[in-house]
């Protein structure tokens, strides 16, 4: 699960908050986003450049035009979003800490102001992620840390373009920047399924569009294509995760020692059947090419990203693609009691067919 988007509200972040852990990384975050920021050249001077390899030029244009086609056709969005360019010198931008405890699949929640409760928390310092994430270890908690490849300041700030973004293939790059400007449509405060779902509809969509658009249908099907695949890792992810809740119902019945046995088996046969799954595909799935073990967080964030996408995408449909009017209807349906948004969303996935 390497292609991640997180959400930072950074102007919230200088706010006055308590207690020293949260102001060191409150700071963290402010100094990171503040340096790359700082650190960006505008594209459109990139692209002029003689010294700029062709290859690079290449992506920044197509950067660009999938801006153009975003604003366009997606109604997203745009200001001066990705305008600038920024080269990193690791493959991510940040990266995400999630932590859950060993008998659960509730994952601990860091609180913030008006963006609510996350699942996750980011670093600009892998090493300040992994002093994080010994605490968590020390405590018995289940932990991963991925890398991130871009994140939203919810239009709060012009993100910039960066490395990640043009490390990427063409198709990939168009996509991560229509599921990262759709995050500035709309955000529901602690509703991380509700968000990451709306935006990779519309990402999904989009690339649709657009590889209509140029002639290039491989594209999206290269897209289906994952996403088919993380649907079935979904599938295989939600029968684990079912016996592994009966299992960590027995909590005080059942030995320590035994119910660590008999998760690690759980998890074991999970990988199992991942890598049998995994060998008729074409592209590495969402746990990688070859994970040698999972746990309750990787479980846990897994899930949060990929369940309402045919709800969302089905909305989408049933509005003929009309762009403004699916998000008016998302934001109307992002006003509802959390039960209600979920009973909706699935009921529509439940109609959703990719192919009609």
């Amino acid at each position: 699960m390497k292609q991640l988007s997180q959400i930072y509200f950074l102007f919230l972040l200088i706010a006055g908050v308590s207690g020293c852990s949260s102001i060191g990384y409150y700071s963290q975050a402010v100094s990171g986003h503040v340096s790359l920021m700082m650190a960006g050249e505008p594209v459109d001077q990139l692209i002029a450049r003689d010294t700029t390899s062709a290859e690079l030029k290449a992506k920044l244009e197509t950067s660009q035009q999938a801006r153009q086609f975003a604003r366009d056709t997606l109604s997203l969005p745009t200001d001066d979003a990705y305008s600038e360019y920024v080269a990193l010198d690791h493959p991510w931008v940040v990266v995400n800490l999630v932590a859950v405890p060993e008998f659960s699949l509730e994952p601990h929640r860091w609180c913030y102001l008006v963006l609510g409760c996350q699942a996750y928390r980011g670093y600009f310092s892998l090493d300040d992620a992994k002093r994080e994430q010994a605490k968590f270890n020390d405590d018995q908690y289940d932990t991963f840390i991925g890398g991130v490849t871009a994140y939203s300041t919810l239009g709060w700030f012009d993100d910039p373009l960066h490395s990640g973004f043009t490390n990427l293939s063409d198709g990939r790059m168009v996509a991560l920047i229509f599921h990262e400007l759709a995050h500035q449509v709309l955000y529901v405060s602690g509703d991380t399924t509700f968000n990451e779902s709306f935006a990779t509809a519309v990402e999904l969509e989009g690339l649709k569009l657009w590889s209509r658009q140029n002639d290039n249908p491989e594209v999206y099907e290269r897209a289906r294509e994952r996403l088919q695949q993380r649907e079935q890792t979904l599938n295989l992810v939600r029968a684990t995760s079912q016996q592994l809740e009966a299992l960590y119902q027995q909590q005080g019945q059942m030995p320590v020692a035994a119910l660590r046995q008999r998760k690690d088996k759980l998890l074991s046969e999970l990988v199992q059947a991942y890598l049998r799954l995994s060998e008729q595909w074409q592209q590495p799935g969402p746990f990688g090419a070859n994970p040698t073990s999972l746990n309750n967080a990787n479980l846990a964030l897994f899930r949060q990203y990929n369940q309402y996408v045919p709800g969302f995408r089905q909305l989408l449909l049933e509005l003929n693609h009309d762009f403004p009017a699916f998000y008016r209807a998302v934001e109307d349906l992002s006003e509802r009691p959390r039960s209600e948004r979920q009973q909706t969303l699935e009921a529509l996935s439940e109609r959703f067919n990719e192919d009609l």
